[in-house]
């Protein structure tokens, strides 16, 4: 069976024959890993099962210093710390006023330029085209800060209902022309919660992220394509409402902040998960042992009859242990 095979039957609900994995790693982990191996062979140890491809990004984007990056929006990041992603040190829209700001041009002739050699180059796999930051985040990194936007959504709900719509048009026709090429699914980054519950209320999200929300699903699902997300924090009470939404499979599944055995039995016949192995405490903390342990009850328990891919609940962390990483890749593997 090859690793797409296992991801499909694993979204599908489908016993596979081993359970499928994806092993990613930040920055810090990886310079960590190779200081402590002295290369970076553990590398050809993994065999992912996501072939992750990305629409070109626009001319801005750039290094403006060392540790200054924007991205193809023209938000700054300072990267002095945070290596993989940052913080945000810029105000695209300052004002509550679209009048002097678009998006990107999704349409750009160069945009999918080279996209279908990507898509080959991961044939063998689950062929995920992605978009970070979609909705949400997005909005309030171009606001400067996510305090800001809340005050809008509160104080100015026509304005942020104008920005959302013209995020979601954008990511809608990126979309639209993704889903002729050979891909298999469409992956949408978008973080709702924090360690002990969702960043906004309900009602918020409600009322400015699901019908959004909706739109991109679609995009994805009448091309007959999975949608996966990805949002970290507590945010297992919006569940039955992505389900509603469409969502096939949700990632990072957090064990720090819900029982994910308790969310298999409750979800698991309608949405899969992709995460599950702990790097707030495991991973930094655990012995090899207790990985393999725990690598291995949530393969038989979460992944019994499909619908989990095994996975670090994040891009493995600089703090982990280079030796429970190791075992978790062999237990991933089938050691």
């Amino acid at each position: 069976m090859t690793n797409k095979e296992r991801v499909f039957r694993a979204l599908t609900h489908q016993q596979p024959d081993r359970t499928p994995y994806q092993i990613d790693f930040t920055a810090k982990a990886m310079h960590r890993m190779i200081a402590y191996g002295g290369d970076d062979s553990f590398l050809h140890q993994i065999d992912n099962c996501f072939h992750g491809v990305r629409a070109n990004p626009g001319p801005k984007t750039q290094w403006l210093a060392e540790n200054l990056w924007q991205d193809e929006f023209g938000v700054q990041w300072d990267r002095s710390i945070d290596r993989d992603i940052g913080n945000v040190c810029n105000a695209v829209i300052p004002e509550r006023d679209l009048g002097h700001w678009a998006p990107p041009d999704a349409h750009s002739p160069d945009r999918f330029e080279g996209f279908a050699e990507k898509c080959a180059a991961g044939a063998a796999k689950c062929v995920q085209f992605a978009i970070g930051f979609s909705l949400f985040e997005r909005a309030w990194t171009l606001r400067g800060s996510m305090a800001t936007l809340m005050v809008d959504m509160l104080d100015a709900p026509g304005f942020v209902d104008e920005l959302l719509d013209a995020l979601c048009d954008y990511n809608v026709s990126l979309v639209k022309q993704a889903v002729r090429y050979d891909i298999d699914a469409v992956h949408f980054g978008d973080d709702w919660g924090h360690q002990n519950g969702l960043l906004i209320s309900p009602r918020l999200w409600e009322r400015f992220l699901a019908p959004r929300l909706a739109r991109q699903y679609a995009a994805a699902k009448q091309a007959g394509k999975f949608v996966t997300i990805h949002s970290c924090g507590k945010v297992d009470s919006l569940l039955p409402r992505l389900i509603e939404l469409g969502l096939d499979c949700f990632n990072p599944f957090q064990p720090e902040v819900m029982d994910v055995y308790a969310m298999k039995r409750l979800y698991g016949d309608r949405l899969s998960f992709w995460g599950g192995v702990g790097t707030q405490e495991l991973l930094p903390d655990a012995t090899p042992d207790q990985v393999r342990a725990e690598a291995r009850r949530l393969m038989s328990e979460i992944g019994a009859g499909g619908g989990y891919i095994l996975a670090p609940a994040h891009a493995i962390p600089g703090d982990a242990k280079p030796e429970n990483v190791l075992a978790l890749i062999e237990t991933a593997r089938g050691g």
